[in-house]
């Protein structure tokens, strides 16, 4: 797919380059009637709160009717609303209510799979011969076509086999994720153009775009052959033959002729497995096909080790080469935390004896890189992993999975307890914490998770009184953002590249760039740069005082301290 000059000009001004987005949880964000489950009219009750931190778009978690196996991401419906959330009433009250506010509202758009109640699998599972069979990836068992073995030898990438047997027909259907969560075939026409009704559904309805779940899974390897089995394990992780396989791009090309390329909106796609050279296929103001993608890449540097914190000099090396790669070509999803991941502060920071500046520190590396950043709800007021008794407490399907395995391997429960409380995504889903008040203020019910037992400390309602917080940290540097046009236009030039602790960068050329520079380490380090004087004066944003300086083109930076200068006229 090419675009027109037009199009390309359209896209170097677009309105998403300007924004900051905030994504939402909708099941933790606030509760309006007590069932201790969050819903869109608790998310109306905050829109204040949110156009006072000076978010511009909310991206909001999917709210689909599901049975929850993967809490929403299981759609049984996507053109109704889960009931525990509301009604579409209520979604139409907030669009609207969002919209008066001049901010933007994006939707998560599930289009890998769907929930195993969804209509069109209901009936795809009624026989072999139903119209809707093959909307889904359906194969005989190896062994013949009643109760023979699985397809082939993948693994789920929730953990098992990557295969569920259907006992009425004696074939399988394929789900990378939940066995509740059926692969739809994007290789069928009938089925990409239901997909592309329901989208252009919601695109009438006014909503500002989406953001793609998982869209670099929906095209799978070609007659869906066995990895490599060295070991003869039962299942083997399969990645390279289900994700970012040749052929995924003409699906996002069709997709984006069908449906986006009519609408002014908001493109982002979860592309895991995209890396920074392929970046440009799949954001690049030539192709236009995505706005931009949430890469993972930075985020391999902790599940690799989940212990071992912060590996400043691979964060540098991640961040810089997808800046490098869409420099003046694409542009980028900036991130540190989501609904699947732990808490950034509990990862890479150090919570229990800086836990605001780390906080900071980490929020003005990511936050003033070129791209649209986005904020996890909590993030912006430092909110930490939470505590687990035990294996009851854990709602996500992923860690229950992980749990079964490795004690059913002969681990030692303790131990695999002690892992999944640093990794689960249940750390991420705890309630928001709005106040000291029992339940957080989030409801006045029993919450569906227990809020994180530090919230009588972390909370909105101190934070907004206290103007060192981290909360109004983030306000200043969402208000740095929007007053500096340096900061969505300008180059980002990498300085002390082979620093282990400081993370230090340029924005934009000459007189009026900007220096972050920002101590990513529990001592203190120095930062130096010859021929880049800093001025006080050229103070633009610092999450420690500073004394009054002479110009300088050397710093001695306290642990996790963050500042912003300007240098040179404007």
């Amino acid at each position: 797919m090419s675009t027109s000059p037009d199009s390309v000009q359209r896209f170097r001004h677009a309105w998403w380059k300007d924004a900051v987005a905030y994504q939402i949880y909708p099941r933790s964000f606030m509760d309006s009637n007590g069932d201790g489950i969050g819903d869109l009219p608790g998310i109306l009750a905050r829109l204040d709160y949110l156009q006072w931190l000076g978010v511009d778009v909310i991206w909001i978690c999917p709210i689909y009717r599901s049975p929850n196996d993967d809490n929403g991401y299981d759609v049984s419906d996507y053109q109704a609303i889960m009931a525990e959330f509301g009604t579409m009433a209520d979604f139409d009250r907030l669009l609207s209510e969002v919209h008066r506010r001049g901010m933007r509202l994006i939707l998560d758009l599930v289009l890998n799979h769907t929930s195993d109640e969804h209509a069109w699998f209901v009936e795809s599972r009624t026989s072999p011969e139903s119209p809707k069979r093959d909307w889904y990836i359906w194969r005989d068992g190896k062994t013949d076509g009643k109760a023979g073995g699985p397809p082939n030898n993948w693994e789920s990438i929730f953990g098992g086999p990557a295969w569920e047997l259907d006992e009425a027909s004696g074939q399988y259907f394929l789900h990378l994720f939940s066995r509740r969560q059926p692969d739809l075939n994007w290789e069928c026409a009938p089925m990409r153009e239901a997909l592309y009704g329901m989208v252009r559904w919601w695109l009438d309805k006014g909503i500002d775009g989406f953001r793609l779940d998982a869209v670099s899974h929906i095209r799978k390897a070609p007659g869906l052959p066995d990895m490599p089995n060295p070991k003869g394990r039962a299942q083997v992780p399969c990645f390279p033959l289900h994700m970012n396989v040749d052929g995924v791009l003409d699906h996002l090309d069709a997709l984006c002729e069908h449906t986006f390329r009519h609408y002014d909106v908001m493109r982002v796609g979860e592309a895991n497995g995209v890396g920074p050279a392929e970046a440009v296929e799949w954001v690049g103001e030539r192709r236009r096909r995505l706005d931009m993608i949430f890469q993972f890449e930075h985020l391999a540097l902790w599940s690799r080790n989940p212990r071992a914190g912060l590996d400043v000099a691979g964060l540098k090396r991640v961040f810089g080469a997808w800046q490098k790669a869409l420099g003046g070509q694409g542009w980028n999803a900036l991130f540190i935390e989501n609904h699947d991941i732990p808490r950034v502060v509990s990862l890479w920071g150090d919570v229990e004896q800086h836990w605001r500046d780390s906080a900071t520190a980490l929020a003005t590396v990511y936050f003033l890189l070129q791209g649209t950043p986005f904020i996890y709800q909590g993030q912006e007021i430092g909110m930490t992993n939470t505590v687990f008794d035990g294996i009851a407490d854990f709602d996500d399907v992923l860690a229950r999975n992980r749990w079964q395995e490795r004690v059913a391997a002969g681990e030692r429960p303790a131990d695999v307890l002690a892992d999944l409380a640093i990794t689960a995504r249940d750390n991420a889903r705890t309630p928001m914490l709005w106040s000291a008040a029992p339940g957080a203020a989030f409801t006045t019910g029993t919450p569906w998770l227990t809020p994180t037992p530090n919230h009588a400390r972390i909370n909105v309602a101190a934070q907004e009184a206290d103007p060192d917080s981290v909360l109004n940290y983030y306000r200043r540097l969402i208000g740095l953002r929007k007053a500096e046009r340096v900061l969505v236009e300008g180059a980002y030039h990498p300085l002390m590249a082979s620093h282990r602790q400081i993370y230090a960068y340029c924005r934009g050329e000459g007189a009026g760039r900007l220096v972050v520079i920002v101590n990513l380490g529990k001592r203190p380090a120095r930062y130096c740069h010859a021929g880049l004087m800093l001025a006080h004066e050229g103070l633009l944003l610092a999450n420690l005082p500073v004394a009054p300086h002479a110009p300088r083109d050397s710093l001695q930076l306290r642990p996790y301290e963050a500042r912003v200068y300007r240098v040179g006229a404007r």
